[in-house]
């Protein structure tokens, strides 16, 4: 039989330790690697590789490779990968006959530079693409989840976190609530909020202004969540300035406001402090829509609702002096409200009896005064009388119909004075 010979010089020895750690890849599924990586360059090399015993040990870092050939009479060789003459077969062991089998240690190194650098780029383009399948994987089954990085870099467009095996994390400025503050070094929680995947190159991207992210905190905060006894029903959020949360209990004896809150706000305070001061408002779910309107205007009082359930609109109508609680600084409440009952809600003023006995005058009748665009623009958002856009807040008539607050200041003034 054959006597083994060294077939690990030094740089192949290198080769092997280059490889043998790697992060995301099992040993089961790098033992198939390595192995079918040396069967690609035997195949290149000899036309194929059936007739080699390929056995690797990635742990020790070393390899064997064994070439099985026929014994053949002198001159009867027709394949050299395959065959062997008797002569040649009985200088490795005298007593070899024809047709059998030789098993010889081949001497990879032998080969040459060409060869190992050709089992080195195999190698290193197998276990990458093993590496980015298994990093993709590990992500894609995290999309929701909050995870822990350490800040890497940072540039204008995104921060750059590393994950605790070294792993690129990418938090992109829009994902970032506005008041977050980046130190090189410190460890940063976010969702995974996709996983792209463009030309098998994995590009994690995380987000610390999604709602999913609000509700994973307040399940790993308030037990009764994550225990099943209160389910989160919906979250909406305008980071790092205000969210509302709905909640629902499956047990009578459970209030869930009170459960998410805490005393004194002790099991939100944490949650706050990590969303930048961000203002959460937990508030009871209801399937009854009107109800449920109600509840997320808060602190609001409504007198009263309209719905279009067909188009999701509903025009809630409310105490002149309740308007500026419902709307909210900015119209934050209203847009929250909106966002969470999934409903576009307008609000009107109720009108006094006083009020409702003037007649009402139709927008058009004030082009002298007022520009035709400005009239079409409010026309647009379904307003057509003076008393409409008297009894419609200020802030809603700005956002909604898109206009200066110069322009529906001037509006506003030229409609009171026809009624004074």
């Amino acid at each position: 039989m054959a006597t083994k010979k060294d077939a690990k010089g030094p740089s192949m020895f290198e080769t092997f330790q280059e490889f043998k750690e790697t992060k995301n890849i099992d040993r089961t599924t790098l033992v198939s690697v390595l192995e079918e990586s040396f069967r690609n360059v035997l195949a290149k090399m000899f036309g194929s590789d059936e007739n080699f015993d390929v056995i690797v040990n990635p742990d020790k870092g070393d390899f064997e490779i064994h070439r099985n050939r026929v014994v053949v009479a002198d001159g009867d060789v027709s394949d050299e990968n395959k065959e062997i003459a008797l002569s040649e077969a009985q200088k490795i062991e005298p007593d070899y006959e024809v047709g059998e089998e030789v098993s010889e240690e081949v001497d990879f190194q032998k080969f040459g530079r060409r060869a190992i650098l050709n089992l080195r780029q195999t190698l290193a383009s197998k276990i990458l693409e093993l590496d980015h399948d298994a990093l993709y994987q590990k992500y894609k089954d995290k999309v929701g989840t909050i995870v822990s990085g350490e800040v890497y870099q940072m540039w204008k467009r995104e921060v750059l976190l590393m994950d605790d095996e070294g792993n690129e994390l990418h938090l992109p400025k829009a994902e970032q609530i506005p008041a977050d503050s980046y130190r090189k070094g410190e460890t940063v929680r976010a969702i995974v909020k996709e996983v792209q995947n463009e030309n098998n190159n994995p590009r994690i991207i995380l987000s610390r202004t999604s709602p999913e992210f609000l509700r994973r905190l307040l399940e790993a905060e308030v037990p009764e969540v994550n225990d099943g006894l209160i389910a989160i029903r919906r979250v909406a959020r305008m980071p790092g300035e205000r969210a509302k949360v709905a909640v629902e209990s499956f047990d009578d004896r459970i209030d869930p406001v009170g459960a998410c809150v805490g005393v004194k706000g002790s099991r939100v305070h944490g949650i706050v402090r990590e969303l930048q001061n961000e203002n959460i408002d937990v508030i009871n779910f209801s399937n009854n829509t009107q109800l449920f309107i109600q509840r997320a205007l808060s602190p609001a009082k409504v007198t009263s609702i309209k719905l279009d359930e067909e188009n999701h609109k509903a025009e809630v109508y409310l105490q002149p002096e309740e308007v500026s609680l419902a709307i909210g600084k900015g119209g934050i409440n209203i847009k929250l409200a909106s966002m969470l009952t999934e409903h576009t809600i307008d609000v009107f003023r109720v009108v006094s009896d006083a009020e409702a006995d003037d007649e009402d005058i139709y927008l058009d009748e004030f082009s002298d005064e007022i520009d035709q665009w400005v009239i079409d623009s409010i026309k647009a958002i379904g307003l057509d009388t003076a008393k409409a856009v008297l009894n419609a807040p200020r802030e809603m008539l700005i956002e909604k119909a898109d206009l200066e607050e110069e322009t529906v200041d001037h509006l506003i003034e030229v409609l009171k004075a026809e009624f004074e």
